[in-house]
């Protein structure tokens, strides 16, 4: 039997709902010490096509809240929706099917398949998905980070700048409504992590993905339309900036194309 996504949420059109609305979220886990409490009543909305900075101190629940917007784990309580789903009704094999249609993750470490090529690696989500167009959509995604002259290269010939890019690459070939980046530049130097940073903006504008970006750079988070600021698992602080990283149709295909052929 070939598993479906539950129906979208009822109420206004896709188009109109929010990339992701949460709402009471807590996230509390068991270790030796006893119970933790890593998320406290989570309050958020963010509105499609958005770009949002989460910054706070190691601990504050960054990358607990990204995997629980990605459905890589389970909330403790509260309500928890994502480009249209509701994640806390929905069973771990649809999960991975909305992840591989809707959502876009790119982490700090790479975790590319090191016997795959680039042009392989990008592919394999959309061969899962059954397209018959994997491998040239895949060719394309590189070409648009810049590397459509490592299409044949394996992860262990390409340096650090250019394996995070064939993680983006992946992460975005899909077209997916939300993009989470949880430190991308963490195991970059400072100049090939900006010039990766500047495809990821220009990237998911482009394609009019949500971007929700992790980070300990304030500089990269003043970049983003909104910046939260987490600290012992709540939302201290909801920083909005009108005038974020201005952009045109013209100035994002110029800066793209700019961006690809500087990054490392």
């Amino acid at each position: 039997m070939k598993m479906k996504l539950p129906p979208l949420q009822s109420g206004p059109s896709s188009a109109d709902m929010p990339a992701i609305s949460v709402t009471d979220l807590h996230l509390s886990l068991t270790s030796d010490a006893g119970m933790v409490n890593i998320l406290r009543g989570i309050d958020l909305t963010i509105a499609a096509g958005e770009t949002v900075g989460i910054v706070g101190p190691s601990g504050s629940g960054k990358t607990s809240l990204m995997l629980l917007l990605a459905g890589l784990e389970q909330a403790t309580r509260g309500s928890l929706r994502v480009a249209g789903h509701d994640l806390t009704t929905m069973t771990e094999d649809q999960l991975a099917l909305w992840r591989r249609r809707d959502i876009g993750i790119v982490f700090q470490a790479f975790h590319l398949i090191p016997t795959m090529t680039a042009v392989e690696n990008v592919a394999v989500p959309l061969e899962l998905a059954g397209r018959r167009d994997a491998f040239a959509s895949a060719r394309l995604a590189l070409e648009s980070v810049g590397l459509g002259h490592r299409l044949q290269h394996y992860p262990a010939q390409l340096s650090g700048g250019e394996q995070q890019r064939v993680a983006l690459a992946r992460a975005l070939v899909g077209r997916p409504k939300l993009l989470l980046a949880d430190e991308p530049t963490g195991n970059l130097d400072h100049d090939t992590g900006q010039r990766v940073m500047e495809l990821i903006f220009d990237l998911s504008r482009a394609q009019g993905s949500t971007l929700v970006l992790i980070t300990h750079d304030p500089a990269l988070a003043a970049r983003c339309d909104r910046i939260l600021h987490l600290a012992d698992g709540e939302i201290r602080s909801d920083e909005r900036r009108s005038a974020a990283y201005p952009a045109t149709p013209e100035t994002r295909a110029s800066g793209t194309q700019a961006s690809a052929s500087k990054a490392g």
